[in-house]
């Protein structure tokens, strides 16, 4: 669970407090450390040559830096080449973080029994605060194709099933905020890069409660998605399970919608949200 701090890195290195972005009264010496975290995310290892024309500060200044962070755990120094790399500090401060989330803790059991019963690959995610769809958890199948979903990942929320369900939930303003930013990239022939056309799936999907994702970011992989509500009833997080399209199609894909269904409102439950309350309004019933 480190990479979470990482994104909190990569998120400061772009943003500043509440979101806005950097301003001169930040500390600037900082704001380069965080700098040089985030692009140690991105690389394996670098030089201190490479690192300072990254950060665009002169050798002297990111050596000071690298040292600070050196000391203090957060970067360390392979013993070959000299070159620098994220530090065990950070996997301290991830493993801090992944304890502080109580929704690992509550989902991981039902992650478990999803894939348990279906052998397909189930995620938990929210939105990362650039609006792009941020693994927390995940739980692979043992036979299932390869999914770029690691945990601590991020991939666009226009062309994934939780992505889909996640960006459902937001008003209108948000949606066209993070559209302008990111963009609706094409990954498939099935890509939405409408604008007009995703607000309709969007309304679509918040009106029958899931997501699909119908090979929309990759081909042959289909996704199927639902919201994750608290006690307040908000949505940040959603679950999802992703397989082969030849395995979740025909029976099978409605064995799955009710499962991966039944999941996301037990996790509800257990984060104190009233199933009761939900299914009277939206079905007219208690059952």
């Amino acid at each position: 669970m480190y990479r979470e701090i990482f994104e909190l890195c990569f998120i400061l290195s772009n943003r500043g407090k509440n979101g806005r972005k950097r301003t001169k009264k930040q500390i600037k010496s900082l704001v380069k450390a965080i700098e040089i975290l985030s692009l140690l995310k991105s690389d394996s290892s670098m030089s201190l040559s490479d690192i300072s024309k990254k950060i665009n500060a002169p050798k002297s200044t990111t050596h000071g830096l690298l040292s600070t962070l050196f000391d203090f755990g957060f970067v360390e120094k392979t013993s070959v080449s000299g070159e620098y790399k994220l530090g065990y500090k950070l996997y301290e401060f991830g493993m801090a973080v992944a304890k502080q989330w109580k929704i690992i803790d509550v989902a991981l059991p039902y992650l478990k029994k999803i894939v348990d019963e279906l052998n397909e690959t189930a995620h938990l995610a929210t939105l990362s605060n650039d609006g792009e769809v941020f693994y927390i958890q995940k739980y692979e199948s043992n036979r299932s194709i390869k999914i770029v979903s690691d945990v601590g990942s991020k991939l666009p929320a226009h062309c994934t099933g939780v992505g889909k369900v996640l960006l459902s939930y937001l008003d209108d303003k948000l949606l066209l905020d993070i559209v302008k930013s990111k963009g609706l990239k094409a990954f498939t022939k099935n890509t939405i890069t409408n604008f007009e056309k995703l607000k309709e799936e969007l309304k679509k999907i918040k009106k029958q409660g899931y997501a699909i994702d119908n090979e929309e970011i990759m081909d042959g992989l289909k996704c199927i998605a639902f919201p994750i509500y608290n006690h307040t009833g908000k949505v940040t997080y959603a679950i999802s399970i992703s397989g082969p399209v030849n395995r979740l199609s025909g029976d099978r894909f409605y064995e799955a919608l009710k499962l991966v269904q039944k999941t996301s409102l037990e996790i509800s439950e257990n984060l104190g949200f009233r199933i009761a309350e939900f299914r009277k309004n939206r079905y007219g019933t208690n059952t």
